[in-house]
């Protein structure tokens, strides 16, 4: 850019462009969200384009100290956004000619914006990632806390939504923190492949210039350098990783989420979110709603729609790069709102109330023994398809009269199978059945308390 206010590209140009395709293709709107990532770039570009001897140590020096100047503006929001900019890059360069004439256009030296946009999205989505990360932390650690007191409170386990055997609350909590360490790793491993420099494959083809890749991503803390110009240029699959961690991080926070809003009807009663995290009713005075709940599950189908966004847009590209990879930017910003979501969780969770009698009465119905039963037989020796079969029997009698298993003496069992001791009438009480469950991973409290002590040195606690 020679002149203020001309397209980076306009020697091309006998025309200028239509003011309003102008504001059609401009990123400015959503790129001023880059701007300091992409001073950063240009001032480690500028940094080794000095080193190399690629230009003179004073022009150097004089775009630094203009880069480091725009910096701090950007940093306290002061920059002079130029209001005909057709992107964050030219803006930056326009300012920067503006104060320093024509030394501000060496910058581009060696450079393109399609390997600066691709470096400004790298940085981006590992500043993105981070955040994620944090805020599972956070709601990973909410939920170990409270685990931690809730060992020996029993609850019904659900499959396909029926009561079905009793299980441990801290278990129950401590399988959402599960999911959560996974999202984790995933966000680790989407790291190592965002930390690569693509600065220097220029516009798809690399550099005449004698340029030092391995540099520049070293000034800018990235550890990896591109091995294809090619690639370098095309590649968003770190975008779509990124989009693809944050929604299936949703997805976990939307299952837990569900369970809240479960728990806290008056149908369930086994929860109640604290004063301070729910809502109230415009006309009904005694709702407590659990709207951060709602907002999460709600939110979860933002980010997989930014993810299937994401995806059609880098299938349909051939290389090397198009303009169609600046609709990238709407979703991938609008799924960092899934960041202040868990963190809106993990306060939820740390204040909630749990209420235990509500809880252990729920598995006073349902029949949550009936596996015990079956396991009593197959410990005498019966084949568990028989044991099953037998107990099935009591079930459809207990459950055509009325009644459940309570009550149940070992005599009456003994009519379905003959190898009924009496002891199985205890070992149907949930506080039993709940210590049985010992295998590895499993809901026995001495099983859990050591899943505790290896949660909480994952999580940091």
């Amino acid at each position: 850019m020679s002149d203020s206010g001309k397209p980076l590209w306009s020697g091309r140009f006998a025309n200028g462009l239509d003011p309003r395709i102008r504001s059609f293709t401009s990123s400015l709107d959503w790129d001023r969200r880059i701007a300091e990532l992409d001073v950063r770039g240009s001032i480690a570009h500028a940094g080794m384009l000095g080193a190399q001897g690629i230009l003179p140590t004073a022009d150097v020096a004089a775009v630094l100290g203009g880069l480091e100047h725009i910096a701090g503006e950007l940093a306290a929001g002061t920059f002079p956004w130029p209001a005909d900019a057709e992107d964050v890059h030219s803006a930056v360069e326009q300012v920067l000619t503006e104060r320093l004439g024509p030394v501000a256009g060496t910058l581009h030296t060696g450079r393109s914006r399609n390997d600066q946009v691709a470096l400004d999205l790298r940085l981006l989505t590992l500043e993105l990632l981070d955040g994620l990360d944090a805020a599972l932390l956070g709601l990973g650690r909410a939920l170990v806390s409270r685990a931690t007191d809730e060992v020996e409170t029993i609850l019904p386990g659900y499959t396909h939504l029926q009561r079905a055997q009793p299980v441990s609350l801290a278990h129950h909590l401590l399988a959402h923190a599960e999911a959560l360490r996974r999202d984790r790793a995933r966000i680790a491993e989407a790291r190592t492949r965002a930390a690569v420099s693509p600065l220097g494959a220029a516009a798809l083809a690399g550099s005449p210039y004698p340029i030092d890749p391995k540099a520049t991503a070293a000034a800018l803390g990235l550890p990896a350098v591109f091995r294809n110009s090619i690639d370098a240029v095309a590649d968003r699959d770190f975008l779509a990783e990124y989009v693809f961690v944050a929604a299936l991080a949703a997805v976990h926070a939307s299952r837990l989420a569900e369970e809240l809003v479960l728990w806290c009807s008056a149908e369930f009663g086994f929860a109640e979110f604290s004063d301070a995290h729910a809502t109230g009713s415009s006309i009904m005075p005694q709702k407590k709603n659990p709207d951060v709940a709602e907002l999460v599950r709600g939110r979860s189908g933002r980010v997989i729609g930014d993810l299937v966004a994401v995806l059609t847009i880098i299938k349909g590209m051939p290389l090397a790069f198009g303009g169609d990879f600046q609709e990238h930017r709407a979703p991938v910003y609008d799924s960092a709102a899934i960041a202040p979501a868990l963190e809106a969780l993990g306060l939820v969770i740390s204040g909630l109330r749990f209420d235990r009698a509500a809880m252990l009465r729920a598995t006073e119905r349902g029949m949550l023994g009936a596996t015990d039963l079956a396991d009593h037989l197959v410990q005498r020796g019966v084949p568990f398809r028989d044991a099953h079969e037998a107990v099935g029997k009591i079930v459809r009698e207990r459950l055509a009269a009325g009644a459940d298993l309570a009550g149940l003496s070992g005599a009456d069992l003994r009519r379905f199978h003959a190898k009924f001791a009496d002891s199985a009438v205890d070992e149907i009480r949930v506080e039993r059945s709940l210590a049985a469950r010992t295998s590895p991973g499993g809901t026995a409290p001495m099983r859990v308390r050591e899943a505790l002590t290896e949660a909480r040195a994952a999580f940091g606690l």
